[in-house]
């Protein structure tokens, strides 16, 4: 275990080093295309990728990117860890991100994601946030952009029981476009709320999509249970993986 918080060490002091220099290294995209902004990013998700690995062992497998529909679609995914943050960015093709508005007030990071188009949501102001949020988020799709939501609205320790919100839905049936599941097992090897990052694997798998014009009950029914069954066949070889590597299995901190 010393190996691994030695590394974590390392690896969390590069990480935000390396941040700071992405973004200035990124100052001349305010006056570019948005598509420098966006390359500027995905470059920055593949770095940290690899900086993970090569510092803390973690290794990652991408199944079923054939499953992704060209054109506007909804990536609706588990969220364990910030690693998909950065992570789901990379793979996307041109992803629009739901956030919580405070990011957006941040100087710097918030400014690259206003330039990046990415839809702030005030979470307090309940139904009618929501009801822009999908007419923003169909704004969006129409000009060919994928979205990427988080259905649960936060992050979710391993293991925690499923916490799926309406707002998907909302989305789901205002903007009229497939929706793709995404499993994944992520905080395995980056658990929320501590600096230790493990050595593993970290499997993102896309599921089949789900065609438009389901009804809301069962829309979130197949998506719960798509996203649900998947995750923890991942969390399993995850965990399976970790106990030969050092022994144990790392526990994500409780709500």
């Amino acid at each position: 275990m010393t190996s691994i918080f030695l590394r974590s060490l390392v690896f969390n002091v590069l990480f935000y080093l390396t941040m700071a220099i992405w973004i200035v290294a990124a100052l001349p995209t305010f006056v570019m295309p948005r598509a420098a902004l966006v390359g500027v990013v995905k470059a920055w998700g593949r770095w940290n990728i690899w900086l993970m690995r090569v510092i803390c062992g973690t290794r990652v497998t991408i199944l079923g990117t054939g499953r992704i529909p060209k054109g506007p679609v909804i990536i609706a995914s588990k969220h364990q860890s910030m690693w998909e943050t950065f992570a789901l960015f990379s793979l996307i093709d041109q992803p629009i991100f739901i956030l919580k508005r405070e990011l957006t007030w941040l100087p710097f990071f918030g400014w690259y994601l206003m330039k990046a188009g990415m839809i702030g949501i005030d979470r307090k102001a309940g139904m009618r946030s929501l009801k822009m949020l999908a007419r923003m988020a169909q704004e969006q799709m129409h000009r060919g952009r994928q979205l990427v939501i988080f259905p649960e609205g936060t992050r979710r320790p391993v293991g925690a029981p499923p916490a799926y919100k309406s707002g998907v839905a909302l989305v789901y049936a205002e903007c009229e476009v497939p929706c793709v599941p995404v499993a994944l097992n992520s905080g395995l090897c980056w658990p929320r709320r501590t600096f230790l990052r493990y050595p593993g694997t970290i499997t993102v798998e896309f599921l089949d999509p789900l065609p438009p014009g389901l009804r809301r009950a069962e829309f979130m029914s197949r998506l719960t249970a798509s996203i649900e069954g998947a995750t923890g066949s991942l969390v399993e070889a995850g965990r399976r993986e970790q106990a030969r590597l050092f022994g144990r299995v790392p526990n994500a901190p409780a709500d």
